[in-house]
């Protein structure tokens, strides 16, 4: 009896068992774990945009340049000097004129002045010489044909001569006729219509890699001769890495009291045509031998310039084009025969 009894408890148990089993209380889920930390949130900012500057080579904000460049007949007269704005121009030529002097034709875009001058008359080269910028090219007035020459070209022309608009005045630190000055900033505000002007040359991203530093020759002193009257040099100032400008034996400065100074120096042999009489014209059309110098350094160069529109081309010895470094330029149309450079 006791051994029955035991089986009979024996196989009610897993019954009882089951019915447990199905009857318990289901377990609570186990709840996510927060993180007491603040969602991450990015505070990166992509870099503004950027371009180079058409004349300079600079890096600029995108869009900071969108305006047309203003070019000026500058004289270079004793009584005339010192001159304005000259010290923030982007490209200066130097050129033969009457008497064995030398005017400027320069150009502005990335930093352009309040006021610039003196302005002095246009030249029979200067239409081959600014066409390529477009843009703005003031100037006094002239004989005729030359400012028909001017008047010709798609450049817009502001004349001291047929002004009525006040553009220019004249002031009262030099005497006349060397003392004519454009409102430079008002004269390109009032062009918003015009565009940019294209980038004329190559530019390397510094003064080290430019194709002077890399290949050239050094250089203390470049000194150039146009006649027995206008003999400028530069010499390189290796601390502040530029090139200083001198005038018939002295330092070069402009109305603030600041030697003139350029980052690349330009000479380029030019011919002259002597079509006008006692008026020299530069031949710019053609080609012909050039030096560039740039950090310390000299590279020999071929120049060479297909049309009046095109801009003047600069390659080395083995055809390559030359690559300037970022600022601003002088140029020396340097005559041949009665012209010289001396490289030192």
């Amino acid at each position: 009896m006791r051994r029955h009894a035991v089986l009979a408890t024996f196989v009610v148990l897993p019954v009882v068992l089951l019915a447990a089993g199905c009857t318990a209380t289901p377990p609570k889920a186990t709840p996510t774990p927060t993180s007491t930390e603040a969602a991450y949130v990015s505070t990166f900012e992509p870099p503004a945009a950027t371009e180079i500057a058409p004349l300079r080579g600079t890096t600029v904000p995108a869009g900071s340049l969108e305006h047309p460049s203003v070019a000026a007949k500058i004289d270079n007269h004793e009584e005339a000097r010192p001159q304005f704005g000259l010290d923030r121009t982007d490209v200066v030529f130097e050129e033969l004129v009457e008497g064995g002097l030398t005017r400027y034709a320069a150009v502005w875009q990335s930093d352009i002045p309040d006021e610039i001058g003196p302005v002095r008359s246009i030249r029979p080269m200067d239409p081959d010489i600014i066409t390529p910028f477009g843009g703005i090219i003031a100037y006094s007035g002239g004989q005729q044909i030359f400012v028909d020459m001017m008047m010709a070209t798609p450049v817009k022309n502001l004349v001291f001569d047929y002004d009525t608009t006040g553009i220019f005045y004249r002031n009262d630190v030099h005497d006349a006729p060397h003392n004519v000055i454009l409102h430079a900033t008002d004269a390109v505000d009032q062009a918003a219509d015009l565009a940019a002007p294209q980038q004329q040359w190559a530019y390397s991203t510094d003064i080290a890699t430019s194709t002077a530093a890399l290949d050239g020759a050094p250089t203390s002193n470049i000194a150039v001769s146009f006649s027995s009257e206008r003999y400028p040099n530069f010499t390189w100032d290796e601390a502040a890495k530029v090139w200083l400008r001198n005038q018939e034996g002295a330092p070069d400065f402009d109305a603030a009291g600041k030697q003139l100074q350029a980052t690349n120096v330009v000479t380029m042999r030019v011919d002259i045509d002597g079509t006008y009489g006692e008026v020299p014209k530069t031949i710019m059309i053609g080609s012909g031998a050039a030096t560039v110098s740039t950090g310390g350094k000299t590279v020999n160069a071929t120049w060479s310039k297909a049309d009046a529109a095109s801009p003047i081309r600069f390659v080395d010895a083995n055809n390559v084009v030359v690559r300037l470094a970022p600022g601003n330029t002088w140029i020396e149309l340097v005559p041949n025969g009665v012209g010289s450079v001396t490289l030192q």
